[in-house]
């Protein structure tokens, strides 16, 4: 290598040192959230739970999946955003009807024959289409991001063809210039 490849090389090399420290300390940071989060969540639910214990029969069936359906929520909601991503947004959601349905199904107890058949069917189908828009709305976005990528595939193959009537030095250019334009 010679000297000015080499000092380039370095001057790189130190940079990215001194960049990764800071991700690391960000990711180390999001992690610590994350846990705090869970551990939180889990202390309530401990809380919520002995405040369940001098209950009786019903009130203490809905105080106990009240608590538990909020630790779920919350532990959810702590993963979604430590992971920020769709798929962990949407576990998110399902995890939130899970929660509900939990919970509606506890409440339904207090009905008795058909009304309590009712009653539960109706929590269930309530879950079913919770989870349904959790998944469509993940599909949907996935389904955005997908076009997005297709449109600026084709914007950079527009781009290359206008570039294929030039020659040399201008046609090279161009073509660098729609590389980089579009993250090619």
């Amino acid at each position: 290598m010679n000297r000015s490849t080499l000092l380039v090389a370095s001057a790189v090399g130190a940079a990215m040192l001194s960049v990764a420290p800071l991700t690391f300390a960000k990711a180390t940071q999001a992690r610590t959230d994350y846990t705090a989060a869970k551990e939180h969540a889990s202390a309530v639910y401990k809380d919520a739970q002995a405040k369940c214990e001098p209950l009786k029969g019903h009130e203490k069936d809905m105080c106990a999946v009240e608590a538990k359906a909020a630790e779920k929520r919350a532990k959810a909601s702590a993963e979604a955003n430590y992971k920020g991503t769709i798929k962990a947004k949407t576990d998110s959601q399902i995890a939130n009807a899970d929660a509900d349905y939990m919970v509606a199904k506890v409440a339904c107890d207090t009905k008795a024959g058909n009304e309590k058949d009712v009653c539960v069917k109706q929590a269930k189908a309530t879950h079913v289409k919770l989870v349904a828009d959790a998944k469509a709305h993940k599909t949907a976005v996935v389904a955005r991001a997908d076009a997005r990528e297709d449109t600026r595939d084709a914007q950079y193959k527009v781009a290359l063809a206008k570039c294929d009537a030039m020659s040399g030095t201008e046609k090279d250019t161009c073509v660098t210039s729609a590389k980089s334009a579009f993250g090619k």
